[in-house]
């Protein structure tokens, strides 16, 4: 496989792997402060991630050079899964994954600010169709709520997280000096960790682990596991190897990936009306993968 395609399969198990966050966040996030529940998630992903740069790279003193880069990529995933959480509260999961879907626009522009990578006029087309279809599912396939344009409380506040991932994507390959992909996911990983526990020590103390419902602990092994140490290997992998709008392109899956999920969950489907909205996304992302003529 050429190193392009290493990175779009890596992307595919991505959206697979996030899509779950959504899913099962939507049942913990009333049960757990969104700081509390981060805090703990990224230590254990810290532990697993270093765990497996012990048994393949090993550690070395070169790859923790300047390590303001760590706080810099670990602020930023932090600051995106604590507002997930938290917009969870209220958000419908297929509504935050459409809302979830808006970050390769973000990202594009990131994209060109730091790197200079230019958006092509397939890219755009992509990026509006992608867009259409997550205004789409957000509103309910309702055209009066999207004139009026006044999406729920959880919808905005993910949103703000989601601009903080967008922005994650081209620093990886702004900061990354050579390291490995393991490697530098284990200081962002650390540097997660580190500032949300900061951010939330006294919800983490004012929480009651012992009393909190078995899909909390579900949720939190999921996403530790998952969502969060194999999802930054992968992320961090594809974006050594693609531009960073079609890495972000592969969000346009997880709407389809989190119906899979309600599914597999016993949780109902949604409309046939909003279901076209989620069917643009996917169209978005066979136009933005479609190599360029």
């Amino acid at each position: 496989m050429t190193q392009p395609m290493r990175g779009h399969l890596a992307m595919l198990a991505f959206s697979a792997l996030i899509a779950g966050s959504f899913a099962l966040g939507s049942m913990a996030a009333p049960h757990v402060a969104p700081t509390a529940l981060n805090a703990v998630r990224f230590v254990l992903a810290a532990l697993i991630v270093g765990a497996a740069v012990q048994v393949t790279h090993g550690f070395s003193r070169a790859a923790f050079r300047a390590p303001w880069r760590y706080l810099l990529l670990g602020g930023a995933m932090g600051l995106y899964f604590v507002l997930m959480f938290e917009g969870l509260k209220t958000a419908a999961p297929v509504s935050a994954a459409a809302v979830f879907t808006l970050t390769p626009i973000v990202s594009g522009l990131a994209g060109y600010v730091m790197l200079r990578q230019i958006t092509t006029s397939r890219m755009a087309l992509a990026l509006a169709i992608g867009a259409t279809g997550a205004l789409w599912v957000i509103f309910d396939a309702d055209p009066a709520k999207i004139v009026a344009f006044a999406p729920g409380r959880g919808e905005v506040i993910y949103f703000f997280g989601c601009v903080a991932h967008a922005v994650y994507t081209p620093m990886v390959r702004l900061l990354n000096r050579g390291e490995p992909p393991v490697v530098f996911s284990f200081g962002a990983t650390v540097g997660a960790a580190v500032l949300v526990a900061l951010a939330g020590w006294r919800d983490i103390a004012a929480t009651d682990w012992t009393a909190l419902p078995g899909i909390v602990w579900i949720t939190l092994v999921y996403v530790a596991v998952f969502a969060t140490a194999a999802s930054f290997v992968l992320l961090q992998y594809a974006s050594l190897r693609l531009p960073s709008a079609k890495v972000m392109a592969y969000t346009y899956l997880t709407p389809t990936w989190v119906i899979c999920w309600e599914a597999a969950l016993g949780h109902s489907l949604p409309p046939v009306m909003i279901m076209g909205g989620v069917g643009l996304t996917v169209l978005a992302l066979l136009v933005l993968l479609k190599d360029e003529g």
